[in-house]
Parts: structure tokens; C-alpha cells; sequence
């Protein structure tokens, strides 16, 4: 076989969308602070309150950093339970399971490839302290089915929305309807900083997660209070990390936030243009396409995927547009299969959708760089494929 020696449609493209650089000069020689929580820090924070309508909103390193905060912020024990999809990240049962509690992993709708809002309330036992519905690809969960559940039974409810910055429900933003919102901003998502996240925290009637989320964010202390002159003693009050970004990765990241909404724009035209293309190969059955959501759900354009027949099938599609300099790649493995998850959760009911999903779906390539005629290109090497 004989590959390309560099690809033609890099499958993700990390990119500079307006005032980057120039912000991080500002931090390192104008503010001469590369430590977190300087003034990038403070804007992207405020930038993230006014924008998604969020209470409070912490930059944190990572959103597996965010998810773990959300953890200590959760008072969770070991022995207590977290209801979550099998079909996600790792970063989205280590963080609990880091906790002593246990992921109890459960099957995804069909469509969506969400959590199956219908098969929660069977997974809820006496030790069940929070709901983590992941928002695939930026598309929103049943957030009211969830919800509702959650205030039930007493739960906190927890957004993964890692994917879905700017993605809405009902005309409310993800990572806002939850107790708490994860994001992330890796090098592999739609607003980047390298590696970055941040957590939302909306105010509850048992108390302001916001409050305790400052103590925590700054490694269990009372550090913000003290600098502010509202207390005399700078010291330790519970359990928290080293979870801020470097003013660095606030000051690139700020200059995203700039430019944030024309970025989910062009992405979700290259979707769209993906889509177009694409539909007649569903319409001979030969692909499964991402599902019409309907109303009220308006996702960020992250990423496109492709449901083939079968295992084998996804296998020598990657092969065949490997040669051909396209790079596609597939997605999890499901959490409850893999050897962590078989030791650090359980399973609630049989995970068939989970199984069947992950081994047939393809991502192919989407980047804010991307241009029409790469789509195209990809499309048509698919096209291709299922010819031959």
C-alpha cells in the first residue's frame, strides 16, 4: 500500500482566528503575568457569564479538570453512584471514579447517540448522587426529560458539554440548564486554547455552587477573599487542586471568544455541505447519516459522522481514504467494555445501541480552515468507496 507522506484533509487543524498572538505578548511583556488568573482570565470568565447567561464561570486547565472540580463540589464518597453514557471520553467516569464513586454506564439513543433520557430512571438507586448527560458532537440530551428526573429523585444533574460551547436547548445554551456545565477548549474542538476547559456553575435552592467553586478552583483555599482584603488569613479551608490555565492559554483563548460565533457558523455550513453530499449514499442504504434533531435544538456544528454496516466495513473505508490523503478516524470505545470501566463502574440494562454505534461510526475531517472543495473531496473519495 502507498500512502500519502502528508495528508491532503487533515482530520482536525488547529488555527489562529484574529488576535492570539498579540494578546499573549500583552500577557507576558505588557501585564508580565503568565500565572493563571490574570486579566485574560477575568475576560474570558466574564465573557463566558454574558455570552451563555451562566452565574459563575471558572477557566480551568482542562474540562477533565472542570468535570473534577464538579466532582469535589458534588461531595462525592465512595460508594455513591454517577449515571452516565458509556458512549463518551474517559475524562467523563475517571473524574468520579478519581472520587471513589461508581459510573453506572447507560445506553444511548439511536438518534442522538446521546444518553436514552427513557432508561435513567431504572439506573437510580439509594447511592445515585448525579446525572452526567453528555451532549455528543454539540447535539443537546433530553434536558427536560433529565431534569426532571434529577429533581425527583435529588440528584445533581452535571453537563459534559465538552463538545457543545454555543449549542442550545430551547433557547438556552448547553452547560447552563444543569447544577453544573463542563467545557472544553482542546486543540480538537471548535474554540481552542491547546489544552483548556472551564465550569459553569448555576446557583441551587440548597446553596451557591459558585461560592464553594472559587475555594475549590484555588486549591481549597480562601485565596480570592483574601487578596480582596475580605479576610485577615490566607488559608486552607477543604479539598480542592491546581486547576487554573496559564494567563497564556487565557490570552489565546480570549481571542477565539472574539470570534467564536462566526467560527460554530462556518462549521455548521461545512456540515451542512456534508450532509448535501452525502444524502444519496443514505439514500441507497449504503450510510447512515446524523439524524434531523427537529425543533428546538440548535447544535454548534462540531463534528460529522457516518454510520457504516459494520465493523469491517468502517475499517477499510479509514484504509481506503488513508491512500487517498484524507484522515478519518473512528470514536470511543465504550467505557463499560474497557478494562477501567469494567473495574471502576457497572452497567445498567443491556448497552446494545452503545455497541452497535461504536462500532460502526466514522468521523471524517472538520476544522474551522476547512474549505468547501476539501468537503468536497472527501465526499466524493466516499462516493468512490461504496462505487467500487
Amino acid at each position: 500500500m502507498i500512502y500519502c507522506s502528508g495528508p491532503k484533509v487533515p482530520f482536525n487543524k488547529p488555527f489562529i482566528a484574529g488576535n492570539e498572538l498579540s494578546y499573549i505578548w500583552q500577557a507576558v511583556i505588557k501585564n508580565g503575568q503568565t500565572s493563571g488568573g490574570g486579566v485574560f482570565t477575568q475576560k474570558c470568565q466574564s465573557w463566558l457569564v454574558k455570552t451563555l447567561e451562566s452565574d459563575a464561570a471558572f477557566l480551568t486547565h482542562s474540562c477533565t479538570a472542570a468535570l473534577e472540580m464538579s466532582a469535589i463540589l458534588c461531595d462525592l464518597h465512595p460508594g455513591d453512584e454517577v449515571i452516565m453514557p458509556s458512549f463518551t471520553f474517559v475524562s467523563t467516569a475517571n473524574a468520579f471514579a478519581l472520587r471513589g464513586a461508581t459510573p453506572v454506564f447507560v445506553d444511548i439513543r439511536a438518534d442522538t447517540l446521546n444518553i436514552n433520557e427513557s432508561l435513567i430512571q431504572a439506573a437510580i438507586t439509594s447511592k445515585t448522587r448525579a446525572i452526567v448527560p453528555v451532549h455528543y458532537g454539540g447535539v443537546a440530551c433530553a434536558m427536560d426529560e433529565i431534569l426532571q428526573i434529577a429533581l425527583d429523585y435529588g440528584l445533581f444533574v452535571i453537563e459534559d458539554a465538552a463538545q457543545a460551547l454555543l449549542s442550545t436547548y430551547k433557547g438556552k445554551y448547553l452547560g447552563t440548564l444543569g447544577h453544573i456545565g463542563c467545557l472544553s477548549f482542546h486543540e480538537t474542538k471548535n474554540v481552542i486554547s491547546g489544552e483548556g476547559g472551564a465550569i459553569l456553575l448555576n446557583k441551587t435552592l440548597e446553596e451557591d455552587l459558585a461560592s464553594r467553586a472559587q475555594i475549590v478552583w484555588q486549591k481549597g483555599t480562601n485565596r480570592t477573599a483574601f487578596f480582596q482584603g475580605a479576610t485577615d488569613k490566607y488559608t486552607w479551608l477543604q479539598l480542592g487542586s491546581s486547576f487554573l490555565p496559564s494567563e497564556i492559554a487565557a490570552a489565546f483563548l480570549l481571542a477565539q471568544f472574539e470570534f467564536a460565533h462566526e467560527i460554530m457558523e462556518k462549521r455548521r455550513r461545512l456540515v451542512d455541505l456534508y450532509s448535501r453530499m452525502l444524502k444519496p449514499l443514505e439514500d441507497f442504504g449504503f450510510i447512515r447519516l446524523p439524524k434531523n434533531l427537529g425543533k428546538g435544538l440548535n447544535s454548534n456544528g462540531h463534528l460529522f459522522y457516518v454510520l457504516t454496516s459494520g465493523l469491517n466495513e468502517r475499517s477499510r473505508l479509514i484504509d481506503f481514504l488513508a491512500r487517498r490523503g484524507i484522515v478519518a478516524v473512528f470514536h470511543y470505545v465504550p467505557l463499560h467494555s474497557s478494562p477501567a470501566g469494567r473495574k471502576y463502574g457497572r452497567t445498567s440494562g443491556f448497552l446494545a445501541v452503545t455497541d452497535d454505534i461504536s462500532a460502526r461510526l466514522l468521523r471524517l475531517p472538520l476544522y474551522y480552515e476547512m474549505e468547501p472543495e476539501d468537503v468536497e473531496l472527501v465526499a466524493q473519495a466516499i462516493k468512490k468507496f461504496y462505487r467500487n
